[in-house]
Parts: C-alpha cells; sequence; structure tokens
C-alpha cells in the first residue's frame, strides 16, 4: 500500500482493548482455592511481562519502561510505556509483581487480571484486560492473533477505535489512516473457525466492537482437578449447564435464567 504523505508527526491514536474470559468448574471448596493459585501462577507479573514484550516487537515499538504489581489475594498488572522511534539505551528496573504496566513514548501497553469464582456452584472465571493503545504509524491490530493464542479463552470481547486526526500535506484532515470493516478483517481463519462472533460497530466514530465465544463445548476442557468419566449423569448435565450458563451470561452481558 502507498504511503500517505502526511504534515509533521502522525497523530492519530489507535486503541485496542481485549477482555478475556476463562471459565472453569471446581467440585471443591480445596479446589477452588488450588484453581485461583493456578491461576495466579499461570499468569504472574513475569509471565504478562514476556507476553507485553512480545506485543511490544510485534508491532514494531520500543519500550521505555515497565511497571509491575502483585496483588493480594490474586491478581496482578503490568504497564509498559512505548515509543515508535529508538528507545533510550537503558529502562528502569522494575519488581517482579502479578501486576505490569508498559509506558511507551505516547502509546502503552497494559493488562491486568482478575480471577474470581461463583461462591455457590463451582463456576470459578479469570478475566485478563489489556489495551494496546499506539500513536503514530503502528498499529495494535498487528498483535491481535499473537494475543489471542497467548490466553485461548473461552470468551472474548475486543474493541477498536482511531482517535483524533491528522493531516496530509495540504492540510486535510485524516481520521483513519487504513481500512477497516471489522476486527474480524485481522484475524486469522482458524480463529474464525474457533469462535462464534458478533460484531457491533459505529463506522462514523472509526469504533468497532467484536465478541467472540468458543464454539465448540467439551465438559472436560472446562473441568479442573475432576475427569468427565469420574461423574455420573446427573452430575455432568448440572455442570454442563452451570458452565454455559456463566459462558452465555459474559458473552451477551447480561444475567439469563439457570438451566440448573
Amino acid at each position: 500500500m502507498e504511503k500517505i504523505k502526511l504534515h509533521g508527526f502522525n497523530n492519530l491514536t489507535k486503541t485496542l482493548s481485549f477482555n478475556l474470559y476463562d471459565v472453569s468448574y471446581t467440585k471443591t471448596v480445596c479446589d477452588r482455592k488450588a484453581y485461583i493459585e493456578y491461576i495466579d501462577e499461570e499468569y504472574n507479573a513475569p509471565k504478562l511481562t514476556s507476553i507485553l514484550e512480545n506485543v511490544t516487537q510485534i508491532i514494531g515499538a520500543n519500550i521505555l519502561n515497565i511497571a509491575v504489581q502483585d496483588y493480594d489475594p490474586q491478581g496482578a498488572s503490568v504497564t509498559i510505556l512505548i515509543c515508535e522511534e529508538s528507545a533510550p539505551p537503558s529502562h528502569h528496573p522494575y519488581t517482579l509483581n502479578p501486576s505490569v504496566v508498559g509506558h511507551l513514548d505516547k502509546s502503552h501497553i497494559t493488562v491486568h487480571t482478575y480471577p474470581e469464582y461463583h461462591p455457590d456452584n463451582g463456576v470459578c472465571t479469570f478475566r485478563a484486560d489489556i489495551d494496546v493503545s499506539t500513536c503514530g504509524e503502528i498499529s495494535p491490530l498487528m498483535a491481535l492473533n499473537y494475543l489471542i493464542d497467548s490466553f485461548d479463552a473461552d470468551i472474548m470481547t475486543i474493541d477498536y477505535k482511531v482517535r483524533g486526526f491528522t493531516r496530509d500535506i495540504k492540510g486535510n484532515k485524516l481520521f483513519i489512516d487504513h481500512d477497516i470493516t471489522s476486527i474480524q478483517n485481522y484475524i486469522e481463519p482458524e480463529w474464525l473457525n474457533v469462535y462464534q462472533m458478533i460484531d457491533v460497530n459505529v463506522y462514523q466514530e472509526n469504533t468497532f466492537h467484536t465478541k467472540c465465544k468458543v464454539r465448540n463445548f467439551q465438559l472436560d476442557d472446562y473441568l479442573f482437578n475432576l475427569k468427565e468419566e469420574n461423574l455420573n449423569e446427573k452430575d455432568r448435565k448440572k455442570i454442563t449447564n452451570r458452565l454455559k450458563n456463566e459462558i452465555d451470561e459474559i458473552f451477551y452481558g447480561r444475567n439469563l435464567p439457570t438451566l440448573y
């Protein structure tokens, strides 16, 4: 694609926001605590930092600063400040905690995690919120498929928005500098087959929204410290309904009548 001649720096801000959810079933209180501990370890600050550093590399940015934080009783955050040009010779040291923030020059990448559980029916949900915000020519959409692959979530809510404007060399305002009709345009076919997707787009505002729910449900994929073969038919049905109810409520964004 031929590059657009701009006047000065490209002032468009492009932001990609993810809400990713992983749903599991735990039979006992001990299993529930073990699941939360497992998630806290699987997505701790060092792991999240590594993911965000890879995102930075994929989109062609440079890291200026990283801030991380672990939370009690659980959860983590990471923020990274990034820039499009060459980074300074070194960046500040940081403490490895479950929260990470990355700072970029006029841009940033953040991730926050939220493990939680239903107090009565055994369903546990892990949520990760990720924001990749860039200015200039670099685009967060380049990291879209890598982020999907990094978390392999059951439900995803993805938002993409282009804000502000820049000018061409004649002074005309440009409110977007690339073609897009849907976030799905940038998702690889293998993921399009994995998820059922719904779009809600506001083209006039350069705002795009896609909700994704995994198509195939295999009960064993959702059981923690438990196997489907060890459940009787009644329990299999009850647990399946609880899990599907949780997934649908997150996907549609509302409480639904219970199926159990």
